[in-house]
């Protein structure tokens, strides 16, 4: 340490900070974002393999290394899937960006681009299959935030995080301030008339927040009810963040532009409404008729080559 200070004070090297130092500032600075509890668990993570290592000798195949492999939520052991593990990529990308370019403590910052990730289906439901969903949800509570979800396209965390001040039942708005959305972004809520009703049903309730449970908050979501009522309607692998994307599909097939949709979703990028594009191509129809086969030419031409393309 003598020699390190040394070379600090009469060569003008830069300071060697450790992970853990990395790791604090970081989190202290991280206070009051939306992913913070994601943010400590990442952390806490990467601190079992890299705990008082010099920041600067981390290499990114090292980090790449000790992405973890499997998911333990549950009784069996998993396989994590890119998407997940890329979250945790992007918590130390994160720190070791603010530690080259923000604090001045490394030079440079590891190149760490995320692993590629299958692109999945969107997972959504129809009306007739939400209304069974619903139907089989016997907690009066859950019932109201998934028709509240339904309604309006709102994050969970948003829903059970909602209060009495940020709504406007005159004007049939709400609204999520910036430091509660995902996107760092306030977003504007229309309130059509189901999500009015579940909130005037609400009344009274608490003092504070618009869901409750038994006049207290709720802390977290009901996971088990959640999936009793999903196998009971006859769903399969269905989240409750799939909620969301049924509310985004219903809205694309119901002429919404996606402009619109990214507004009200609060997505920071326009790539995560092009997802439900597909759902409604009835803007494209008019250019499908520039590729018909009998379009340019005559009667008396196409008469004979129809009947043998049938036959």
């Amino acid at each position: 340490m003598k020699h390190d200070l040394w070379r600090v004070a009469k060569l003008g090297e830069r300071a060697s900070r450790t992970f853990d130092e990395a790791a604090l500032r970081f989190l202290q600075e991280s206070v009051g974002n939306a992913d913070y509890v994601h943010r400590v668990l990442h952390v806490k993570h990467f601190r079992e393999q890299f705990a008082g290592r010099k920041l600067e000798s981390l290499t990114r195949d090292e980090i790449f290394d000790a992405l973890p492999q499997v998911s333990r939520k549950s009784k069996q052991v998993t396989p994590l899937a890119n998407g997940t593990r890329n979250l945790y990529l992007g918590t130390l990308r994160a720190m070791l960006n603010k530690a080259a370019h923000e604090w001045g403590w490394i030079e440079t910052a590891p190149k760490l681009p995320n692993l590629a990730v299958a692109n999945k289906r969107v997972r959504w439901i129809t009306r007739e299959e939400a209304q069974r969903l619903l139907s089989a949800i016997r907690t009066e509570w859950m019932r109201d935030v998934a028709v509240f979800g339904l309604a309006t396209g709102l994050r969970q965390a948003n829903i059970l995080g909602l209060e009495w001040s940020q709504v406007d039942l005159v004007k049939r708005r709400a609204w999520i301030h910036p430091d509660q959305a995902k996107a760092r972004k306030p977003i504007g809520v229309p309130l059509n008339t189901e999500a009015v009703e579940v909130i005037r049903r609400n009344l009274g309730r608490h003092s504070r927040f618009v869901f409750s449970r038994k006049g207290k908050a709720i802390p977290k979501w009901d996971l088990a009810q959640w999936n009793r009522a999903v196998a009971v309607a006859g769903l399969e692998h269905f989240r409750f963040h799939d909620v969301r994307h049924t509310w985004a599909s219903w809205h694309v097939q119901g002429g919404t532009p996606l402009n619109r949709l990214m507004e009200m979703g609060g997505w920071s990028k326009y790539e995560m409404v092009l997802r439900y594009a597909h759902l409604a191509p009835d803007h494209l129809a008019q250019h499908a008729e520039a590729v018909t086969i009998w379009a340019h030419q005559s009667e008396e031409v196409t008469a004979e080559p129809r009947q043998s393309l049938v036959a």
